[in-house]
């Protein structure tokens, strides 16, 4: 199998890892790459990103009350 962040997985394809990688894993080689998105684009004055493992995407909440979300959220 392989190793992804201290994990034994076992040969084949995993779909998604508690860091939220989508690998590749052989004998050969092991090529992964993320499910989070790479850029986004948020108030970064009123507003703050959580990244939330078991969905495999960003909270963005408010800074003032981290139980509301931002509007006007994008991400790529």
């Amino acid at each position: 199998g392989c190793v992804v962040d201290g994990k034994l997985y076992p040969f084949g394809e995993i779909e998604k890892t508690e860091n939220c990688f989508r690998c590749s894993c052989s004998p050969k080689e092991l090529d992964c790459c993320s499910l989070l998105p790479t850029r986004f684009y948020y108030d970064k004055e009123a507003c703050e990103v959580i990244v939330n493992t078991e969905t495999c995407d960003y909270d963005v909440v408010q800074k003032k009350d981290s139980s509301k979300k931002c509007s006007g959220f994008s991400a790529v």
